[in-house]
């Protein structure tokens, strides 16, 4: 096999449906240049069935996104590994498989969290993705620490340790269960407990394994603390950390955590938002009269967070979210929602920002 750094998953960011499509990916790496980037699932049979525009709506990523990681989504071996395939036949980095999403959708699919009840199946469905792919693209695989309320070490312990045996060297960790029946994607988030120490205990058991922890973490000091570089020789300490939802709805805190892990000087949030006007009308133009072309919209959907905390921030998100101007269809509407420089609001607007936190 070929060898695995495992500092290349020291920062990645979390596949999130709906949410980390290529237009967001983009932002998140002039963010994090550093970070491993992952797509929202993408299940099987669009890629088994499709045709080559449905593919290249699937797969299509810009080459800034490198390092880039495709999740799938599926449950048979020879269909994930024909996905697996496409997938680096498109130039992705790494192949993963989803074995924690806890949605019931995703649960009549019969694949997701559930698959964690049948380890020899996943290991099957992973060795066939490995055989499938260069050898120099790892499948990894992202799961739960247990199902519903059994919180037994011994099962994921055992699951890590069955698909290990197929030939997977990195899992990512959310830490906690999945609760299959009873509780929303949502819930699944905040309800179950995080357990940090099942990682621990994977980490030190199967010291060989790259395990990315996910789940819980909110700021930088977080991975900071969690990643210790003085206790690099400490073997309990993950190799890296995964983050969703907390560098999604605060995207600078993406750029805060790529400087205090890497040492990567903070880029400007205007300076974000100089590349992503050149990124959208390069879109515009590359895409104008295919079926599925890009729009501001599209991109600047997924922006809002990133003034979040600033004055003026609330400025900012009403602008881009105003289906008036994003009608417009005109990149130039980044720069005039930018703080200070809104022609949306009128000039009180960054002091009641400021008085109403």
């Amino acid at each position: 096999m070929t060898p695995l750094d495992h500092n290349a998953w020291r920062l990645t960011t979390a596949p999130m449906m709906d949410w980390t499509d290529r237009h967001c990916r983009v932002l998140f790496r002039h963010l994090a240049p550093s970070a491993r980037l992952y797509t929202e699932m993408v299940t099987t049979g669009p890629l088994i069935y499709g045709n080559a525009e449905q593919h290249r709506r699937h797969l299509k990523f810009t080459e800034v996104e490198h390092p880039v990681a495709l999740q799938l989504g599926g449950s048979e071996r020879e269909d994930l590994a024909r996905a697996a395939k496409l997938g680096a036949d498109f130039g992705y980095d790494e192949i993963n498989l989803n074995c924690g999403c806890p949605s019931e959708r995703v649960q009549r699919g019969a694949f997701g969290a559930c698959l964690m009840a049948e380890p020899a199946l996943v290991a099957d469905c992973v060795k066939a993705m490995i055989d499938a792919v260069p050898p120099q693209v790892p499948v990894t695989v992202k799961h739960r620490i247990g199902l519903d309320y059994n919180e037994s070490y011994e099962f994921v312990r055992d699951f890590v340790g069955t698909v290990a045996d197929a030939g997977c060297r990195v899992f990512i960790v959310h830490a906690r269960n999945a609760v299959l029946k009873g509780l929303s994607p949502k819930e699944n988030r905040e309800v179950p407990p995080l357990r940090y120490e099942v990682v621990t205990r994977l980490r030190t058991d199967f010291p060989s394994l790259i395990f990315v922890l996910n789940g819980g973490i909110t700021t930088a000091q977080q991975c900071v603390n969690l990643l210790d570089a003085s206790a690099s020789a400490d073997s309990s300490r993950p190799h890296g950390v995964m983050l969703g939802r907390a560098a999604y709805h605060d995207s600078y805190m993406l750029a805060h955590t790529e400087h205090a892990l890497f040492g990567t000087p903070l880029p400007s949030r205007e300076q974000i938002v100089e590349h992503m006007i050149d990124y959208i009308a390069r879109e515009i133009a590359a895409t104008r009269g295919q079926q599925f072309h890009t729009r501001v919209r599209d991109v600047a959907r997924h922006m809002l967070g990133l003034y979040s905390g600033q004055v003026g921030g609330k400025a900012w998100r009403r602008m881009l979210s105003d289906a008036h101007l994003l009608n417009d269809n005109d990149p130039e509407l980044l720069r005039r929602a930018m703080p200070y420089q809104s022609d949306y609001d009128d000039h009180r607007q960054p002091l009641l920002d400021a008085l109403s936190g």
